[in-house]
């Protein structure tokens, strides 16, 4: 028996999701809010509806605004490909590649960006004022693609590195309960997913990456989690950032090199980074700041490199190597069992001749810096060349260690502000700077 809460976009009578998909969907939103009025009928009330996306490639040109709770957007495959690759590939070899775009369940988003009204270029606009909170909306398993950037004015020889081009994936914009993001694909967009006055929200296991940033969490939230997603932002822009958050889990992430921060919390507390694997080109990997207390980050691995690949070697996010992997500047934070590879030949440290600086707490009290392991060499992988596919030059840093040398670094630098800190086993004395009269030290030993 046919549903009349199920919508296929390639079935509904109005519009053409092959002409713009948006229109269609707002129509079947205006749809499901015409039959579904009442709160309380017999017990019932408005059960909501899936819609959904078929395989296939849809252009969006009227942002889709969702006012309605339990609606879930779907399709069958995040479609995912890398657009950078592709980009900075010589045209003359595009007619050899095997695809050219993203697929699966694809969204290209058209829409047309305004100068200061980031709301206005994302594809899924939620908002929604009064009581309850508009709840349970999901995203799952569908590609959104910006499709180029854009110059910028910079002065970047190839404008679709420039990260920017003023669309969203997704923007949320009130207060919410339950959402819950998953199995996407997000590409080329300057935002991925930004979303404010989050409550119980669930990003998971998506593919959000290319983007000019790629999950922020603004204004304020709680009990929320990102776990388990590959994510990767560009060099202006954040891959995980949070803002005044308390009982935020992130979890299980890959983060991919190039965005300006791995993952970044401000005013966030009582939350817990654990079990991430973290790659960045530049310093600043994990910030707290702003006040960001009683943070547990544990078990966690921190790799910084240096950038191998030759169209982005320009490229960094205006910190030098004195900022730190992990940079504090809160209270009773703990950093706990970590493993950090600080892997730079030296003339890639800036300042030149500088000891780069792994942990810093450069503001704060009581923080507590325990067991953490920390290796610090030369590179000794091939140099890229410009005809080197990136994902080759990148594996191939990763993956060479035979010829390193060991480098000299500040393994935890405690700022004079800081005081009444306690800094175990993770640095001998000779690789950690702080006030003994102030901060508590107890050195690793050294053979």
């Amino acid at each position: 028996m046919a549903c009349a809460n199920y919508y296929d976009v390639t079935q509904w009578p109005v519009g053409d999701p092959k002409e713009d998909i948006g229109a269609v969907i707002n129509s079947m939103l205006a749809d499901l809010k015409r039959r579904q009025t009442s709160s309380d009928a017999d017990g019932s009330g408005k059960p909501g509806a899936v819609i959904y996306i078929p395989p296939g490639d849809y252009p969006l040109k009227t942002q889709v605004v969702i006012d309605v709770s339990y609606v879930k957007i779907m399709g069958s495959g995040h479609g995912f490909v890398s657009s950078s690759i592709r980009f900075n590939t010589p045209k003359e070899q595009w007619p050899d590649l095997h695809e050219l775009w993203p697929g699966g369940s694809r969204i290209f988003v058209e829409l047309p960006a305004k100068d200061g009204d980031e709301a206005a270029g994302a594809a899924f606009y939620v908002n929604r004022e009064g009581d309850p909170r508009i709840s349970s909306v999901e995203f799952e398993n569908f590609c959104i693609d910006g499709m180029h950037f854009v110059d910028d004015g910079t002065g970047e020889p190839n404008p679709e590195n420039t990260y920017r081009n003023g669309k969203t994936g997704i923007y949320v914009a009130c207060a919410q309960d339950s959402f819950r993001i998953v199995g996407m694909g997000l590409v080329y967009l300057e935002h991925g997913v930004t979303i404010y006055h989050a409550d119980a929200l669930n990003i998971h296991d998506n593919f959000i990456a290319e983007c000019g940033s790629c999950i922020e969490l603004r204004g304020w939230g709680q009990a929320s989690k990102v776990t388990e997603n590959l994510i990767g932002a560009g060099f202006r822009g954040y891959s995980i950032y949070a803002q005044n958050f308390g009982g935020l889990l992130i979890s299980g992430n890959n983060v991919f090199p190039r965005g300006k921060s791995s993952v970044t919390l401000s005013g966030v507390m009582r939350s817990i980074v654990t079990g991430n694997r973290l790659h960045s080109f530049y310093p600043g990997m994990l910030e707290l700041t702003d006040g960001a207390s009683e943070n547990l980050v544990s078990s966690n691995h921190f790799y910084r490199s240096y950038e191998p690949w030759p169209p982005m070697k320009d490229h960094d996010n205006g910190l030098d190597d004195l900022y730190g992997i992990v940079y504090i500047a809160g209270n009773h934070n703990s950093v706990i069992g970590n493993h950090f590879s600080e892997i730079l030949d030296t003339e890639n440290i800036h300042p030149q001749g500088a000891k780069p600086i792994i942990l810093r707490v450069a503001a704060g009290t009581d923080n507590y810096i325990a067991t953490n392991h920390i290796v610090a060499q030369t590179e000794s992988g091939p140099t890229a060349t410009d005809e080197d596919a990136c994902f080759s030059a990148q594996v191939e840093a990763m993956l060479s260690a035979a010829h390193a040398q060991p480098i000299a670094v500040t393994c935890v630098c405690i700022d004079a502000g800081a005081e009444h800190n306690t800094v175990l086993d993770s640095g001998t004395e000779a690789q950690v700077l702080l006030d003994p009269t102030r901060n508590a030290f107890r050195a690793t030993p050294h053979l």
